[in-house]
């Protein structure tokens, strides 16, 4: 009967959240999988489709909006596909990758302010202990991600498979009561108070079957998201991004530098075209002058992986060897320029013998200043960047720039063309 209670309690929460304009976004992911009740000890879960919820843990939720916040949260986690997506996270350190995703999805949550219209009584509410930091509105995942692994004490490890429990997880600080916590910024936070997410199904999934399940989210956010929009409701920036469309890195990298590089080509009259010579035609040929200088300057403040400089390094060289530069100048920079390696031909060489050097804050200011001060003559520049760098850049360079972002979407470039770095 207590069940059936709890049950009940689940599809009012549901209900309500489909009904109103700020949560409605959500209606199509809350109809995934399964939603259910579960008489065992632990908070809720996810495996990045069904939900669960334990008896003994919602029975200690006396109010409705908290309970709603808990269902919320839930399905957060399954639309941002944070399982899925943050494969490599959770495998590195399902502590800090929990962790990660809850202070994502309870940023969410907390700056819903609406009410329902019939009891004046708030649509969600954080449950209790909810992990939340002010810090991180509107960051994503991997930026929480990767400030806790540079910045909290108390950095678990473990191998994803623990539904982020803590099993598994070493070199965890311990407060007074035992219990695993992390410290940001002075405050302590208890892992207990993250829910658990079962990592087995998602990451086990074959790269068919992982699109497939990021499609049916796509589809569901986009059918919740019409009913938002006819309510009048604002769609977050989160889901705004996974919505957009997919841009292929790759493809606007080698767009960038063929167009800018080859645009010497000239027509001449002192070699005649051979290939038309058979047809009795006598049509001048396309002479390449020396094609100049293509600078690429990588961010070297930590949070760009070995992973994606190697697969943008490889990706840069198999451009470089078909466009043939004269140089390619590569910039380590963080709060200043520390040095540089150029490369002459042989471009495939370049991902092994790139050498980072740097590693402090981000100001990519300095690489426009250092291009000036040198005064390196370049066709173009290329920006490899997480995008978390000063407010106002000043760029005060001629050659056309493409800024590279792994991270911080939402940067404002001063010049040039953007595009977002994902190796999803």
């Amino acid at each position: 009967m207590l069940i059936n209670k709890q049950e009940t309690r689940l599809k009012k929460g549901h209900i309500a959240l489909m009904k109103h304009p700020e949560t409605a976004l959500y209606s199509g992911v809350m109809l995934m999988g399964v939603s259910e009740v579960i008489d065992k000890k632990f908070t809720a879960y996810t495996d990045g489709v069904n939900k669960r919820y334990s008896k003994p843990y919602i029975e200690g939720i006396k109010e409705e909006p908290k309970l709603r916040g808990l269902i919320l949260h839930e399905n957060l986690h399954v639309a941002l596909k944070q399982l899925p997506r943050g494969k490599d996270m959770w495998e590195e350190s399902a502590m800090l990758a929990n962790m990660s995703a809850d202070f994502v999805v309870n940023d969410i949550i907390k700056n819903i302010t609406g009410v329902i219209p019939s009891t004046k009584e708030p649509i969600v509410l954080l449950p209790d202990g909810a992990l939340y930091d002010e810090q991180f509105h509107n960051w994503s995942m991997r930026e929480v991600f990767n400030y806790l692994k540079k910045h909290c004490k108390g950095k678990g490890k473990g191998n994803g498979k623990d539904k982020g429990d803590g099993s598994g997880v070493g070199d965890i600080e311990m407060d007074e009561d035992g219990e695993p916590t992390v410290t940001i910024n002075g405050k302590k936070y208890k892992l207990k108070d993250c829910d658990e997410h079962d990592t087995s199904g998602t990451s086990e999934l074959s790269h068919e079957d992982a699109k497939e399940l990021s499609d049916k989210i796509d589809k569901a956010l986009r059918e919740g998201g019409m009913l938002a929009g006819r309510m009048g409701a604002k769609i977050p920036r989160h889901i705004t991004e996974l919505l957009e469309p997919k841009i292929d890195w790759r493809e606007v990298l080698r767009d960038f530098v063929s167009s800018t590089v080859k645009g010497k080509d000239e027509f001449t009259w002192r070699k005649l075209n051979k290939r038309q010579l058979a047809n009795d035609l006598y049509l001048p040929s396309m002479e390449n002058e020396t094609i100049g200088e293509v600078v690429v300057a990588i961010d070297t403040s930590g949070s760009i992986g070995g992973k994606e400089l190697t697969e943008f390094a490889t990706e840069l060289a198999s451009i470089c060897d078909l466009c043939s530069p004269e140089v390619v100048r590569v910039l380590w920079w963080d709060t200043q320029v520390h040095g540089e390696q150029v490369f002459k031909g042989n471009y495939q060489d370049i991902a092994s013998l790139l050498k980072p050097l740097g590693g402090g804050g981000t100001h990519v200011g300095c690489v426009s200043k250092y291009i000036n001060k040198e005064r390196i003559n370049a066709e173009c520049v290329l920006v490899f960047t997480d995008g978390h760098v000063e407010p106002n850049i000043q760029w005060n360079i001629i050659p056309p720039t493409l800024w590279m972002i792994t991270q911080n979407h939402a940067l404002e470039v001063p010049s040039g063309k953007k595009v977002i770095f994902n190796n999803d």
